[in-house]
């Protein structure tokens, strides 16, 4: 007698297939089969989400959904279902990934979400189309640098919301692209001119306007580093050294301490001679420590700041032969004297290496290159080279 296969395989009528998932599941009172069955999603207190499944049909039809469901799981392409609005979701978007990061960047999101996302505060998130997207770039069209920031709030935010399955996979192709943004143009940074220059050793001004035009001229730092710098750690006059370790960041008109935006920003900068001569003499007369401050002695607010900047716009412009009524000087700010900086080290190049003016600005390679390839650009003799290079 012939042993039994263990291995063979059994066939089993269809209709006895659909009697075994008759047995599985059992109609209600309403005639329809149900089960609950976990979706891939988690809850807020991260229990699995389970959603309810039907079917009037058969079990075997309410079997086939529970199949797909699961094949979904497996692939990812689950999205649970939510009622949440998606200006709800933008803000906890925010509050979650965003209010960590610096104070400037945090405030822009806020700004974006609260002046331009607000206008969708009645569509759901699960309701989102790209149409939503180009209507609020539309509102602020007149921007186009607002816009550019309102595209990259908005396609994180779409992002986030595929990754927390809340959308689908396809959510980023279907709503983000084909926006038709309008062109925006970052103002090109220049360097100070020769009469720009030559006012600051004209110009009339107060001994704290000319330590603040001559940190930013002699050394390139930012405006925050300059407003937090320290008499008692930060100024080495001995050594001639400038201790960058912190910078001043405004919220609101308020002035707060925090360190810089990476480790690059902490650094040691030499002063040029005129600084470290101006120092000695001023450094003296301050009862506070700090070398830009209010009248107590006290960290310099926003507007205090802005005022004092006004006037040294002012007084550079009468010294250049300007009036109240004609700008001689303008289009300058305090990020031109540190563009200013870094070209005129540009110029010195190979006498000091990209490496080592990177290290001195507290920024990247890349951003000292940028400048560097400019400055090139500009010393080339683009007729006599190109005389040379197809003379006969």
């Amino acid at each position: 007698m012939q042993a039994e296969n263990p291995l063979a395989v059994i066939f089993i009528p269809k209709k006895e297939v659909q009697a075994m998932a008759k047995a599985k599941y059992t109609r209600g009172k309403d005639g329809f089969f149900r089960t609950k069955i976990w979706d891939g999603t988690y809850n807020v207190d991260g229990s699995k989400h389970r959603v309810c499944l039907s079917s009037k049909k058969s079990s075997a039809d309410l079997e086939k959904k529970v199949n797909d469901l699961k094949a979904k799981v497996k692939n990812g392409e689950v999205v649970q279902q939510t009622e949440k609005m998606f200006i709800t979701y933008a803000r906890e978007w925010k509050t979650t990934y965003k209010d960590i990061r610096e104070g400037n960047t945090a405030r822009m999101y806020d700004n974006i979400i609260e002046k331009h996302l607000i206008a969708l505060d009645k569509v759901k998130l699960s309701d989102i189309r790209r149409m939503h997207f180009q209507l609020v770039i539309n509102n602020a069209r007149e921007k186009p640098r607002t816009c550019q920031q309102i595209a990259l709030t908005f396609r994180q935010i779409i992002k986030a919301g595929i990754k927390d399955k809340l959308l689908p996979a396809t959510a980023y192709s279907d709503i983000c692209e084909g926006i038709d943004l309008p062109r925006y143009k970052a103002k090109e940074k220049r360097a100070l001119h020769p009469e720009e220059v030559e006012s600051i050793k004209k110009a009339t001004f107060s001994s704290m306007e000319r330590c603040f035009v001559y940190i930013i001229y002699g050394c390139g730092l930012r405006r925050g580093e300059v407003l937090s710098l320290n008499k008692n750690f930060h100024v080495d006059l001995k050594k001639g050294i400038l201790n960058v370790q912190c910078a001043v960041e405004f919220i609101d008109n308020s002035p707060f301490i925090k360190e810089p935006k990476s480790h690059n920003g902490f650094r040691q900068v030499p002063m040029p001679t005129f600084l470290t001569e101006f120092l000695q003499e001023y450094i003296p007369t301050l009862d506070g420590p700090y070398l830009i401050h209010m009248k107590d002695g006290s960290l310099m607010t926003k507007s205090s700041y802005d005022k004092m900047w006004l006037r040294i716009k002012k007084k550079m412009n009468h010294a250049a032969g300007g009036t109240d009524k004609l700008q001689v000087i303008y289009g300058i700010s305090a990020h031109t004297f540190r563009h200013n900086y870094c070209t005129n080290l540009c110029y010195q190049v190979p006498s000091i290496s990209i490496k080592k003016i990177a290290k001195l600005m507290g920024d990247t390679e890349e951003v000292v290159l940028k400048v560097y390839n400019h400055v090139q650009e500009e010393r080339e003799n683009v007729e006599k080279v190109v005389n040379q290079a197809i003379a006969l």
